[in-house]
């Protein structure tokens, strides 16, 4: 009884702690569960003032959750047949939201207007791009895409492009291309988060050895904790305090726990294509067994990690909710449940100055200095204009099989 009321009262403790403090959570996919779902982008059809309990999204429970700032991610598949049409139609997604529930939330492309949306009681909500699949090839979007008011990009997702790696996938360009540099410079110049969250080390060390402002790693992990190729290794982090950046925790249970990883491994060697029948197996087999357990204190060792290596000062929450049910992690089910880790955190000693960073002082400090080196180069510097085949031509391509030979002879052995 002593331990459950101890529990109440420090969850009671995050709950006003969340109520001065503004938190903003670092990626979340609504706009590609809202394109997916029977509503098909139309957010008027969909309800997004309604709680919808099939996935783990929408205003009410944003509200309950003391979210004070989304960032929304204009997600993607790389396979999309018509990559650039469907980012512009996920841009629409969140913009439509924005117009239609302005009484809850705020369209935001600055530092600033997440104190503006609090104090207004609203929900600061900002674009992200995630993956560079819709650029087709051309920089000329990334300007498009800012006028639009995306204020991050996520440079790819789980499949390796043309021009930059995924951490997840076959390297071609063993690490960045030309164009992929060029990609940086601009995003650099138009005052836009670099977002390293699925590149490959190489591509991680590439973009801080090139970069003028502060990079974000928008839902990743630390890898010394859970050897996921998604998640941060060691000689990156070490390098995030000098750059100013920062390492959003996600709660993805893969990227938490070995154990974990390991049983989505079997589960997937297993089962193969993943249909209802195996849907339903996994249901039981992470209701019942102990591999598949992930809960909110591995969140918290997570973060402690981060904050560890990096500095307190380099550490945000990115959740990463996509409207998986079986992707969760236990006690952070949904939107609503932020305020269960900062309790989490409270009860580990964190200061409320540390998790004021925490929250989002961190993110607005990073995202403060994008913005002045944005403003500073598009005083001094043209925009970077071009097309990958122009930037990286044929000897980038010989360049490309080469590190695509070497990765076929490295599978082989």
């Amino acid at each position: 009884m002593a331990v459950q009321k101890s529990r109440e009262a420090m969850l009671a403790r995050a709950r006003e702690f969340m109520a001065r403090v503004p938190f903003l959570d670092g990626h979340n996919d609504m706009p590609w569960v809202l394109r997916e779902s029977a509503a098909r982008g139309d957010v008027a059809a969909y309800g997004l003032d309604r709680r919808h309990p099939e996935t783990d999204t929408d205003l009410p429970r944003l509200r309950e959750g003391q979210v004070a700032a989304q960032v929304w991610a204009a997600f993607i598949p790389t396979s999309a047949p018509h990559p650039a049409r469907t980012v512009l139609e996920q841009i629409d997604i969140v913009r439509q939201a924005n117009a239609r529930h302005s009484d809850i939330l705020m369209a935001a492309t600055r530092a600033d207007d997440v104190a503006e949306a609090h104090a207004s009681g609203r929900i600061a909500s900002f674009l992200a791009i995630e993956g560079g699949v819709g650029l087709e090839g051309s920089l000329a979007p990334l300007r498009i895409w800012h006028a639009a008011g995306a204020r991050l990009m996520t440079l790819c997702h789980n499949e390796t492009l043309d021009w930059v790696d995924s951490a997840t996938d076959a390297p071609r360009v063993n690490g960045l291309s030309a164009f992929g540099r060029a990609v940086v410079r601009e995003l650099n110049r138009l005052g836009m988060i670099i977002d390293c969250a699925h590149v490959a080390p190489s591509v991680m060390h590439q973009v801080l050895d090139i970069t003028r402002a502060p990079i974000v790693f928008s839902h990743s992990n630390a890898r010394a904790l859970c050897d996921h190729p998604r998640n941060v290794p060691d000689d990156v982090l070490d390098r995030v305090k000098a750059n100013g950046g920062l390492v959003m925790a996600t709660f993805i249970p893969g990227f938490l726990s070995e154990p974990r990883r390991h049983w989505e491994k079997r589960f997937e060697n297993e089962h193969g294509v993943f249909d209802m029948a195996a849907l339903d197996v996994a249901r039981r087999e992470v209701a019942t067994d102990p591999r598949a357990k992930v809960g909110i204190a591995m969140v918290a060792d997570h973060i402690e990690y981060i904050a560890g290596r990096c500095g307190v000062e380099h550490v945000g929450i990115g959740s990463d909710f996509f409207g998986e049910p079986l992707a969760v992690t236990e006690g952070l089910e949904d939107v609503s449940r932020f305020p269960w880790l900062f309790a989490e955190l409270m009860t580990r000693g964190w200061s409320d100055e540390h998790l004021a960073g925490l929250a989002s002082g961190n993110f607005l400090r990073a995202f403060r200095k994008v913005e002045a080196v944005g403003s500073e180069l598009a005083a001094t510097e043209a925009p970077c204009v071009g097309t990958l085949a122009s930037l990286d031509g044929p000897a980038a391509e010989d360049e490309r099989e080469a590190a695509r030979a070497g990765s076929r002879e490295g599978q082989s052995t």
